[in-house]
């Protein structure tokens, strides 16, 4: 049996729960203003029904015990399990459950690792690893986005959220956590079409003179002549990968390989690529890789690019390769039409529209060529073609 006893105090009065095992005394104390009365004389009850259960062999407690313990507070549930009568499950941190997702993570390219990297690292801007996994709350998680979307770009904040979220899943797939929280919290998008920017054939052309080598001329030209994605598509090509004959070029796709039928493709050897790439041999002569160079893949190519695009008396120009890739995305849309964009840029249509497509000022002079009716609004400015045309159908 237990005992309940009061120990009255100048402030707040404290309650120990007392009962004796091989003649030793035991206690459970709860002092201060979170612990009642009415929680203490709970607390020996408990206290009382554990002590049955362990003396009788008992595995399962009674169903009103079982539920106690499951709403039980930590620091209640720690005073039982040091006194020997519950055991709790290992509490895992924060800090342990990421290192577990990334350690697993052996079979991804370096390029999503450092992406896990990255999400880890913001994650724990707001949290901290030594915290336990209870903190993952909804309200937690929503003072996390809103805290990141201070800092960072609402797409680098989507992405964050969308591989934390990512790991998530794996916890509660190998029973870190009971339900992935971010579940129901909006993720935002990845689209950021803020830094976009096509770089005409003229800007080409001046980034070709100031180029520091023949490399460097012909990284450009596949860039925005053949398009391809800079260096995941760049690093892997060999000599023996241009057929010079039919004009052709195979190019192997690390970022779409997974998929079947999408480890890569085949994109023309169009004039000006093979104006640069015919020098560049000429100079080589081998059958080893196209750029030897720069063939560190975790190697950003974006800080030589800006020299060379200060040497070309250009501003600061950001994400070149990708505008670059987009430029050449619009120009062989236009030109050939989208299945053949699809099929030599190496993206789906939906991604075309989300990240390439884009309209330009030769858009709308086409469209301004087109025989419209003779009788049409005379304002002819802005919101006034809007208001002409009305107030025509309310007459």
């Amino acid at each position: 049996m237990a005992t309940l006893i009061i120990r009255e105090s100048e402030h707040t009065p404290g309650y120990e729960i007392q009962w004796y095992e091989d003649k030793r005394r035991r206690t459970i104390y709860l002092g201060g203003k979170r612990f009642s009365r009415k929680t203490a004389e709970r607390l020996k009850e408990i206290v009382e029904a554990l002590l049955f259960y362990r003396d009788n062999s008992i595995t399962i407690p009674e169903k009103p015990v079982l539920n106690w313990l499951e709403s039980a507070s930590k620091p209640i549930l720690a005073k039982l399990q040091r006194s020997g009568l519950i055991d709790l499950p290992e509490e895992h941190t924060c800090g342990e459950m990421w290192a577990a997702f990334l350690k697993q993570k052996t079979g991804v390219k370096e390029t999503t690792r450092t992406a896990y990297k990255d999400a880890q690292h913001r994650f724990f801007e707001t949290f901290a690893e030594f915290e336990t996994l209870d903190v993952l709350t909804k309200e937690r998680l929503l003072a996390c986005k809103e805290s990141l979307l201070q800092k960072y770009a609402k797409a680098t904040v989507s992405g964050t959220l969308k591989k934390t979220s990512s790991m998530f899943v794996w916890a509660v797939e190998e029973g870190w956590l009971d339900k992935n929280p971010l579940a129901g919290i909006p993720k935002g998008s990845q689209v950021n079409r803020e830094h976009d920017r096509i770089i005409t054939m003229e800007e080409y052309r001046l980034l070709l003179d100031a180029c520091p080598s023949r490399e460097w001329r012909v990284i450009i030209a596949f860039a925005r002549i053949g398009g391809i994605r800079c260096p995941s598509e760049l690093i892997p090509l060999r000599w023996p990968d241009i057929d010079w004959e039919h004009n052709r070029v195979c190019i192997v796709s690390p970022k779409t390989e997974r998929f079947e039928g999408k480890e890569g493709r085949v994109i023309p050897l169009f004039p000006d690529l093979r104006i640069e790439l015919e020098a560049l041999f000429r100079e080589k002569r081998d059958d080893g890789f196209i750029i030897r160079k720069y063939r560190n893949p975790s190697q950003s190519l974006a800080p030589f690019f800006r020299k060379i695009a200060v040497t070309a008396g250009f501003g600061m120009i950001a994400r070149p390769f990708d505008n670059m890739r987009m430029s050449r995305s619009n120009e062989i849309l236009r030109q050939f039409g989208s299945d053949l964009e699809s099929a030599w840029i190496g993206h789906s249509s939906k991604v075309r529209k989300e990240h390439y497509f884009r309209v330009n000022d030769d858009d709308f002079d086409k469209a301004g060529e087109v025989t419209l009716p003779a009788k049409i609004p005379a304002v002819c400015q802005s919101d006034g073609i809007k208001s002409a045309c009305l107030e025509e159908r309310q007459s």
